[in-house]
């Protein structure tokens, strides 16, 4: 008889943590964190909007202006001095909205006037906290004097809460550009999952023995019985 020697035969390796795939390239997206930048965004951008939009409609600034018989009190409020942040927030909520409604190359494009209109708002606001034409003009229209000076001129803390939701829509831009490609789309949920959808049953031919059927023929002139 022929001597058979045992080969050894190679068993697997174990499978240790040092060789799990490595995730932290960021080569899959992580549906966690797209979900808390989509939740952020829309929080920071709704909010900042929210704030450009109720304090631009409050008192600015305040003064008094000189006349014959004493100073008449006048006030301005954010819409007097300048109403760019306010339409800029209203743009802000559009593309807000419009960023869910499209994808790729568009989704950027929204995403970037979502950070324009907020640094734009953040940037009028800021520039008017100091500015005094408008209390000049109501000066100047109240006393029918158009050299009429404002005296005690004060401003509030109002354009720079305007400021700061400005900013709040800003980086929800900020976030759409960084995060969006991986966010859902409005119409994504209308959208078929794959599933096939259920056939319908297809029609029967009509019984000509039928009654119905019957009546049917002959409203139609038809000859039941051929």
């Amino acid at each position: 008889m022929e001597r058979v020697s045992a080969v050894p035969v190679p068993q697997p390796r174990a499978r240790t943590a040092d060789d799990a795939p490595d995730t932290s390239t960021g080569a899959a997206p992580d549906s966690s964190g797209s979900r808390r930048s989509l939740a952020a965004a829309l929080l920071l951008g709704a909010a900042g909007a929210t704030v450009v939009l109720l304090a631009s409609g409050q008192v600015w600034a305040e003064g008094r202006a000189a006349t014959g018989g004493g100073a008449l009190p006048l006030t301005a409020d954010g819409q007097d001095v300048t109403g760019a942040p306010a339409a800029l927030a209203i743009v802000g909520l559009a593309a807000l909205v419009a960023v869910f409604a499209v994808r790729g190359a568009g989704r950027r494009l929204v995403a970037v006037l979502l950070a324009l209109s907020g640094l734009g708002a953040a940037l009028s606001a800021w520039a008017g906290a100091t500015d005094s034409t408008a209390l000049d003009e109501e000066a100047a229209r109240t006393t029918g004097d158009a050299a009429a000076t404002i005296e005690a001129l004060t401003h509030t803390a109002w354009p720079y809460v305007t400021a700061a939701g400005g900013l709040l829509i800003l980086i929800a831009g900020l976030l759409a550009l960084r995060f969006g490609s991986h966010w859902p789309t409005m119409s994504g949920r209308y959208e078929r999952d794959g599933t096939p959808r259920p056939r319908k049953a297809p029609r029967t031919a009509p019984d000509p023995d039928r009654p119905e059927e019957l009546w049917k023929a002959l409203d139609r002139g038809e000859d039941p019985t051929g």
